[in-house]
């Protein structure tokens, strides 16, 4: 029985109750015999996309690689001035020329001998989609799924990676980027043991029931090398940071590495055997070794002082001068992220590019380097200036709020 069947039968009979109760039973013999309605007669009108799904034949699809929007409607009936007319209909509300490959889409078709598509629907993300009234003048508007916040948690201990542990624990994965993200100022998720311990409260996204990869944390212990870190999120000043046990910020001046996952492949020295040069000379830097494409992180918000080609060199290359001491400057990039230009203000953690191999080069990795004062320093022994602590006036109510997540985190 569906919850809307379950809502009406008990309407029904409530019903026959009160002509039970309120009419004399000598008119009662007078009625005309009351028609029971059987459970099965009970119909439930189910929508999807706002649009009601028995009237139609649904034909659902994925967009295909280098496939338009014209490729997809033409084989339904559409005609290129009716594209157009579409087109024009949909400005303001969705740029039909940005359709992905793998978005799916869906043509709700009259139950006719033509199938003739009455609706289109395109799946702008996991949340949002839009919605094409095919018919007469056409109609465009954007829809959004119901979105669930559901309550959550996963504890247990890394034996290989963070990453592989929150699969054994059917958690996401992408709760270890999440994790990363917070305790990267004060723990070095690159070297964490085995046997480190995680417990995490957190609320996972949902829409009809399918869990998406959008997570907010709230409340974590870290245990590293037997000495737990918590990160307890707190509003101050208008803005919601993660702080430890003792209101002290977790988020730092500057990230502890450019990159969410990487491996070292040559450190900070003033001589080292170049592999493509084929003689000694100075790396003032940190190769990270990544794949392809691995999203490079400003390490702290500053300006965009160079972005250009060393064709001798580091290739691709970004400059960021963070304050009046340090400049940091990230090379061999495959491509630029988006805005990223001379004179362009960047906050920390915006991608600033993406790993590849360009310039001098065995392999796709970042060389990324440090200048303080002008002089370069060894990248790893940069140290982070944590934000600003709970205020005095706040910590009273911070307490209340640490004290009630480190009860919870305890019990899981």
């Amino acid at each position: 029985m569906t919850d809307k069947q379950k809502i009406l039968l008990p309407s029904i009979l409530g019903l026959l109750l009160l002509v039970a109760i309120f009419i004399p039973k000598g008119e009662r013999e007078n009625l005309d015999e009351v028609e029971v309605i059987e459970e099965e007669e009970i119909e439930e009108i189910v929508y999807k996309y706002g649009i009601p799904m028995k009237s139609y034949d649904i034909d659902y699809g994925v967009v295909k690689r280098n496939q338009s929007l014209s490729d997809i409607l033409v084989p339904h009936g559409l005609s290129i001035p009716q594209i157009y007319a579409l087109s024009e209909k949909s400005k303001g509300v969705f740029d039909m020329r940005k359709i992905r490959q793998g978005n799916g889409y869906a043509f709700f078709c009259q139950d006719d001998s033509l199938r003739t598509p009455e609706y289109f629907v395109y799946e702008i993300d996991q949340t949002t989609y839009v919605v094409y009234y095919l018919l007469g003048d056409f109609d465009v508007r954007l829809g959004k799924h119901k979105v669930e916040w559901r309550e959550k948690h996963v504890k247990g201990n890394v034996e290989s990676s963070l990453w592989n542990a929150m699969k054994v624990h059917d958690a996401d994965p992408v709760l270890a980027l999440e994790l990363a993200g917070i305790f990267g100022w004060t723990i070095d998720f690159f070297g964490i043991q085995k046997e480190d311990e995680f417990c995490v409260l957190y609320e996972q996204e949902c829409v009809e029931d399918k869990e998406l990869s959008n997570m907010k944390i709230t409340g974590a212990r870290f245990t590293h090398l037997k000495t737990p870190y918590y990160a307890i999120p707190f509003a101050q000043d208008g803005e919601v940071l993660y702080y430890n046990e003792k209101g002290h910020s977790l988020e730092g001046a500057f990230l502890k590495a450019p990159l969410d996952y990487f491996r070292i492949t040559s450190r900070f020295t003033n001589s080292r055997y170049h592999p493509v040069l084929k003689k000694y000379r100075a790396h003032h830097g940190v190769d990270y070794a990544a794949p392809v494409g691995t999203p490079v992180y400003a390490i702290g918000d500053g300006t965009v002082i160079e972005r250009g080609f060393q064709d001798g060199g580091g290739g691709n290359y970004v400059k960021v001068r963070h304050n009046s001491t340090y400049v940091t400057t990230y090379m061999h990039l495959s491509r630029f992220g988006a805005g990223i230009k001379k004179g362009e203000r960047v906050k920390q953690k915006q991608v600033l590019g993406y790993v590849g191999s360009t310039g001098i080069s065995t392999g796709p990795h970042l060389d990324f380097r440090v200048h303080e004062n002008g002089k370069p320093i060894d990248p790893l022994k940069v140290k982070s200036q944590p934000k600003k602590p709970i205020s005095e006036a706040n910590m009273e109510r911070f307490t209340v709020v640490r004290d009630s997540i480190i009860t919870l985190l305890e019990q899981l």
